[in-house]
């Protein structure tokens, strides 16, 4: 399976996915909406793309003008085909792909705040305590944009507060922003 990347510098280039039932894809028009509400917000950002998959949405964000992007992935073929993504578009030196869950991560990493964090986990097993503590990654006036299947309850947490919310299919996007 491939992926197109649909704007920016690597707009038009094809990334591979895994061939595994792992990871499920977001839709090009998911990721277009997503990218086309951001807007200029992505540029010279510092990305957190968690529960990464194929890293598409975190190359997404390379090709429209994010400073860098740490991937989390932790199915160790999925981590592989991001790494092989990233060489394929020669973005190593803005990129770093980790094989390990996000709760891992959250328990050693010292990366510091990000200006957008992207969070897509599996929809059978939401997660949502560990995006959750991804709130407190996130810097003042910074976004996160949750992938979730729509059904029962929301991440929230004191300061972050949710600007839109809308469907793309089974895929339910909702965009939070910290205001404090």
């Amino acid at each position: 399976m491939r992926i197109r990347i649909v704007s920016g510098k690597y707009g038009g280039r094809f990334i591979a996915a895994p061939n595994t039932s792992a990871t499920h894809p977001m839709s090009e028009r998911a990721r277009a909406a997503i990218f086309n509400s951001l807007s200029s917000e992505v540029i010279g950002a510092k990305v957190l793309d968690a529960f990464a998959g194929s890293g598409a949405v975190g190359l997404e964000a390379l090709s429209r003008g994010a400073d860098s992007v740490v991937f989390l992935e932790k199915n160790r073929v999925a981590a592989n085909v991001i790494r092989e993504n990233v060489e394929l578009l020669g973005v190593g030196s803005q990129a770093h792909v980790v094989s390990t869950t996000v709760v891992n991560w959250l328990d050693s990493s010292s990366d510091g705040e990000f200006d957008i964090i992207f969070a897509d986990p599996p929809y059978h097993q939401p997660q949502f305590s560990t995006v959750e503590k991804l709130f407190g990654l996130l810097k003042v006036g910074g976004s996160v944009i949750l992938s979730h299947s729509g059904r029962g309850g929301m991440p929230h947490k004191t300061g972050i507060v949710v600007v839109d919310n809308r469907s793309y299919g089974n895929a339910h996007i909702t965009l939070y922003r910290r205001v404090e």
